[in-house]
């Protein structure tokens, strides 16, 4: 018989040594995440007292595999309308801490005498926090209701996006292992393309195939499309030269909008949490002690940093976001560790050998020593907040608090001369990536086709009719959709110098209408310049006259808004944006333990007492818009609550219940399966079950009746009981006992 595979060993070893080791963590209430860092090393090179991996190349893909399901679940929970709704507070929230941060690790790097891509990487990976443990502390703490944590939560969805940008621009300086500014740009430019294209054409098909084949979805095929597109996106990502944690955060920012994104997040986290559980083992196994022995003042001095300037750094970006001064301590003091990121971004570091091999388990020691005084630092917030608040001059309080009420600007549908030339620009942003993205598909592969099939002129004649058909909507919205917003220019400004602005803004979208055109026609046929700009001409003529391309692109725009906003319409109603900043719509699922279960809608307080009302009850494939008050709630309803973030952070807790314990043991109970035979002075003999009192008298249940070699199974209640029968029932040891005595008797 042949020997299994050292990976099944290698498996078997990290799975039940971070299955022990998680159980202590859990014991000892600390993160999960920290004890599959301790069974790593455990398991380790650098631990001798302990079975070691055998085979480290198969485990480090394996890991990688972990990283992808990570940043493929993040995705999953990042929304860009969710990163809309966090706004410029977010950002400038997260892009103060950014700075301040890596400006500070280059510079501890730097003291420490760190050649310079340490010092680089080292600055990046003390810039983002762990939302895994932040979420983890709030669980802990009971701080998830409170108000503060909403502004935590939406800096930490920027930070995700910072991450993944941050793993682009650090790879493409390892790639160079130099800084090269014009490189650099060329990079965040292609980053930027790709997103877009990636974002628009998932957003288009994706809903639009799942849509297609759902009458014919289970839960099994559904996992599987979602992890197969998982992993095209990542060849996609890494065929155009990015990492393939990009990849996955892109796929599942794309499937987060579609109406089987909380299915799937739900499927697909038992899976991410296995193979996460190896990337964070593997990160363990490289923690080396002798080298943690010779840098331990690098060790303990990134971590002070971390706790005492990350925090400040955090508070600070809240303060200038417009948030008042408790909010900004309370918030802030919860930036105090590095976490998932830091490690990602250090794997990156070694993968392209830019970083040296102490570095890694230096971040790792430093992310554990910080997890475990999270919780600490954010309960010094409050005790700070209140001894600093007796300090501080009167007149900088007002100050502060005048700036936090005039930071929050009110919302506006007036269109303004900025926001139309904004507007101008971000369409021709968007449409110039669509054609871009066409137009090289059609030249590269769609065309040789053709011509290989169709030779001589013909075939770059068809070549640009087909080229032409695919890509004519779009032309016509960079060339002529202007027109349809022409009105509202004109309504937005008087002043002649705005009104040439935007004259020369639509006539840059025409000309790169007609650059478009005339590169499709010459790059198929052999056309002089001249020639191929008037036929350019006279095309966009035909288009700019005709309905039907203009319809086309209508249809096209339409099923893509429907697609990115269909997740969105499936709440009862929408809340216009003028108050989204007081109100918003949550889906909560009323759990087993829930103390409104069996309650009646009016037997509530969550309107009286939290002015929070319940507009749609879904039970099943029952949807209950503007329930009645006397409906009652079953456990694993799904309500959808209405009313400011602060009151419906108050009654969820209510609503959903999180049970502690995963099973629970029955224990002392006493019922059990007995059996007595009915003899001819048996008070129940030719009594029927109905009368024979076994239910009500001794709370009792018969099963079945033994009748010679024949069994009655779930007897009807007129069965009449005969000479001999054997009754089996399901009772108290203390009732079989008086049933056996009475028929004893």
């Amino acid at each position: 018989m042949e020997g299994v595979p050292a990976l099944f060993f290698d498996l078997a070893l990290i799975l039940i040594t971070a299955g022990v080791t998680t159980v202590i963590f859990k014991w000892l209430k600390q993160p999960l995440v920290l004890g599959y860092i301790v069974a790593g090393f455990l398991i380790g090179p650098h631990f001798t007292y302990f079975p070691v991996i055998g085979d480290a190349t198969s485990v480090s893909t394996w890991s990688e595999i972990g990283m992808v399901f990570l940043l493929f679940a993040i995705g999953l929970e990042f929304s860009f309308k969710k990163l809309k709704k966090v706004g410029g507070p977010g950002a400038i929230m997260v892009l103060t801490e950014l700075i301040i941060m890596f400006c500070t690790g280059f510079i501890v790097g730097k003291l420490f005498g760190w050649q310079r891509m340490n010092c680089i990487f080292l600055g990046c990976m003390l810039s983002i926090s762990s939302t895994s443990i932040i979420v983890k502390a709030f669980d802990d703490l009971k701080l998830k209701n409170e108000k503060f944590t909403a502004d935590v939560i939406g800096a930490l969805v920027v930070e995700d996006l910072v991450a993944v940008i941050l793993m682009v621009v650090l790879s493409t300086l390892s790639v160079g292992n130099t800084f090269d500014g014009g490189e650099l740009v060329l990079s965040m430019l292609k980053l930027m393309f790709f997103l877009i294209v990636w974002f628009i054409f998932g957003i288009y098909l994706i809903p639009s195939f799942l849509r297609l084949i759902r009458k014919f979805m289970t839960k099994e095929t559904l996992v599987i499309i979602a992890i197969g597109l998982c992993f095209m996106m990542v060849m996609l990502a890494n065929y155009a030269g990015f990492s393939s944690a990009l990849g996955a955060f892109v796929m599942g920012s794309i499937l987060a909008e579609t109406l089987e994104a909380d299915i799937i997040h739900r499927l697909v986290t038992p899976i991410k949490n296995l193979f996460a559980a190896i990337f964070f083992v593997s990160v363990g196994m490289l923690v080396d002690p002798e080298i943690l022995v010779d840098y331990t003042w690098p060790v303990i001095i990134i971590a002070l940093t971390v706790m005492i300037v990350k925090t400040l750094s955090a508070t600070f970006g809240m303060l200038i976001s417009g948030r008042d001064i408790h909010t900004s301590f309370k918030a802030g003091f919860c930036f105090c560790q590095i976490g998932e990121f830091s490690f990602i971004i250090a794997s990156l570091g070694l993968s392209f050998k830019v970083i040296d091999e102490y570095l890694y388990p230096i971040i790792v020691t430093v992310s554990i020593v910080t997890t475990f005084f999270t919780p600490y630092i954010i309960r010094l917030a409050n005790p700070l907040y209140e001894w600093l608040n007796t300090k501080i001059p009167d007149k900088w309080k007002q100050a502060m608090t005048n700036y936090s009420e005039g930071f929050k600007v009110n919302e506006t549908t007036t269109l303004t001369f900025k926001t139309f030339v904004i507007n101008q620009f971000k369409d021709m942003v968007i449409y110039g990536c669509i054609i871009f993205a066409i137009v090289v598909i059609c030249i590269s592969a769609i065309g040789p086709f053709i011509i290989k099939n169709i030779h001589g002129i013909w075939g770059g004649i068809i070549s640009i009719v087909v080229t032409l058909s695919i890509v004519s909507p779009i032309i016509w919205a960079m060339a002529f959709k202007y027109r349809i917003s022409l009105t509202n220019s004109k309504l937005i400004t008087k002043n002649t110098f705005e009104r040439h602005i935007i004259a020369l803004i639509f006539l840059l979208r025409y000309l790169i209408a007609i650059s478009v055109i005339t590169h499709i026609l010459r790059n198929f046929v052999d056309l002089n310049f001249f020639a191929a700009i008037g036929l350019a001409f006279v095309y966009s003529l035909i288009l700019a006259f005709s309905n039907g391309i203009m319809k086309s692109y209508d249809k096209l725009e339409k099923h893509f808004m429907e697609n990115l906003n269909k997740r969105q319409k499936q709440a009862s109603f929408i809340i216009p944006e003028v108050l989204q900043q007081n109100f918003h719509l949550e889906k909560v699922t009323v759990s087993p333990l829930s103390q409104i279960v069996g309650k009646q809608l009016k037997d509530t307080v969550f309107r009286s007492q939290y002015k929070v009302s319940v507009v749609c009850i879904e039970r099943g494939k029952n949807t209950y818009d503007l329930p009645d008050k006397d409906m009652a709630f079953y456990p694993y309803d799904v309500v959808t609550l209405v009313g400011c973030d602060d009151n419906i952070n108050k009654v969820k807790p209510i609503i959903e219940v999180e049970d502690t314990e995963l099973i629970h043991e029955r224990k002392g109970h006493n019922m059990s399966l007995h059996s007595v035979k009915i003899s001819e002075k048996s008070p129940i003999c030719h009594v029927s079950l109905l009368n024979s009192m076994f239910k009500d008298k001794y709370d009792a249940m018969v099963i079945a009746i033994q009748r010679g070699n024949d069994f009655l199974l779930s007897p009807s209640a007129s069965t009449v009981f005969s000479c001999d029968d054997i009754i089996w029932f399901v009772s108290s040891s203390e009732a079989a006992k008086m049933i056996k005595n009475k028929e004893e008797v």
